[in-house]
């Protein structure tokens, strides 16, 4: 019960970010709930270590450092200045913004593009005189949306096509979610211009392009940033060809990361300067989460209720407010089985994967990329998104999306 208790609170933390006249960063939340479930006897040390995914945080401190470097050497800028000129309004920006990086993100993992492009979307906001919150909010919503149909755009959809008896994971998630995600990308543009309809008012752009600023160091980020989309297009094609082979992204992001890991001895303050505190966070998270996975609450209530959980509607409403709770690979591993055991069809599958993705556009807590996006605008250039503004747009957005999902599962 601690555990529940000590989740709820750091929700209510997270919301509200500050308690008289201590204000709280989203790591520094998340820190003290685990803390508190450790201190309390609700999980034991070695559990606690255990919980620690050691995957996902090398796969991060990777993609983290080739991410620092490419923005250190004025290369990240230059590259964006490059994919973003033809941005020439605040609406053609967004939609560049939204199908960019959406697309990307199906190729890339959603976490990847939340790293480099947050550095980006400052930049363009500073650039253009933009709030930065609507640039925040539009590459939130683009790598949520475009990584739900790949089964590499996020570890939950990574876990079904393994785990599921997902026939052809590349061809099935196209079939299946291809066309909903586009017209949901499009839809995450009109909410946009709605909410934020003052800012789009026709003012013409002009973009210049970043100068480099540290060409050895540019070269060698972009030699990683190659390697990088190399590997993965590798991954992809062991993957379709059948092969059986443990080629994780952890290797992918360490391997590609490597000519920037051989440069730092001449830079050392580039690692001084990595995003700890969202790594932080991360370990802090696995702490928390399976300390209330142990309480066996959420299990429970699922096992006692009496609805059909392999209905489409069902697993899509399931999974996305679940994913609030438990986080979305939590929680397709704990209904991943139920699925399998109920003999659920592809649909079903398919329902999963949008249901436990979409669910990131509901709260900041809801996807991984949202948290990596805000803690990495806070420290990088002092812009924010609160809980409540998240929110705001991010609920109805969801209701959206998972109505489209939904509707087009339906009809198989």
């Amino acid at each position: 019960m601690i555990s529940l208790i000590t989740l709820a609170v750091v929700f209510v933390l997270i919301a509200v970010r500050q308690v008289g006249n201590i204000r709280f960063r989203i790591w520094q939340i998340m820190l003290l709930g685990a803390m508190s479930v450790l201190v309390t006897g609700q999980i034991t040390p070695d559990k606690a270590l255990k919980a620690i995914n050691a995957d996902v945080m090398l796969f991060l401190f990777g993609v983290f450092t080739i991410g620092q470097a490419m923005e250190e050497s004025g290369y990240l800028g230059h590259l964006a200045s490059k994919l973003f000129r033809r941005g020439r309004s605040l609406s053609a920006l967004v939609l560049l913004v939204l199908f960019g990086m959406g697309l990307l993100s199906a190729l890339l993992m959603n976490d990847t593009l939340a790293i480099i492009g947050t550095p980006v979307m400052l930049s363009l906001a500073g650039k253009t005189k933009t709030q930065p919150k609507i640039l925040l909010l539009s590459l939130a919503f683009a790598v949520t949306i475009g990584s739900v149909m790949s089964p590499i755009g996020n570890p939950q959809n990574l876990l079904i096509a393994l785990n599921g008896d997902v026939p052809n994971p590349f061809v099935t998630y196209l079939k299946y979610l291809l066309v909903p995600t586009l017209v949901n990308l499009f839809i995450a543009y009109l909410m946009l211009r709605l909410f934020y309809r003052k800012h789009f008012n026709g003012q013409a752009f002009q973009h210049s392009v970043e100068i480099i600023k540290d060409a050895r160091l540019a070269v060698l980020s972009r030699i990683s940033l190659i390697l990088l989309v190399v590997l993965v297009l590798a991954r992809i094609g062991i993957v379709l060809a059948g092969i059986d082979i443990d080629f994780r992204l952890t290797y992918i992001a360490l391997i590609a990361a490597l000519p920037v890991f051989l440069y730092l001895p001449k830079r050392p303050g580039l690692l001084k300067r990595l995003d700890w505190s969202t790594l932080v966070f991360f370990t802090a998270m696995f702490v928390l989460m399976q300390s209330v996975w142990d309480s066996g609450y959420f299990q429970s209530a699922i096992e006692a209720a009496n609805v059909d959980l392999s209905s489409t509607g069902m697993v899509i409403g399931v999974s996305v407010v679940l994913s609030q709770l438990l986080s979305n690979v939590p929680l397709v591993a704990l209904y991943l089985p139920v699925l399998i055991h109920a003999g659920a069809s592809t649909a079903g599958m398919m329902a999963l994967a949008a249901g436990s993705t979409i669910a990131g556009n509901l709260t900041i807590l809801g996807a991984a990329s949202n948290v990596i996006i805000i803690q990495n605008a806070e420290k990088k250039g002092g812009a924010t998104l609160t809980f409540l503004e998240f929110v705001k747009i991010g609920a109805p957005l969801t209701i959206i999306n998972a109505a489209v999902y939904w509707l087009f599962l339906m009809i198989f």
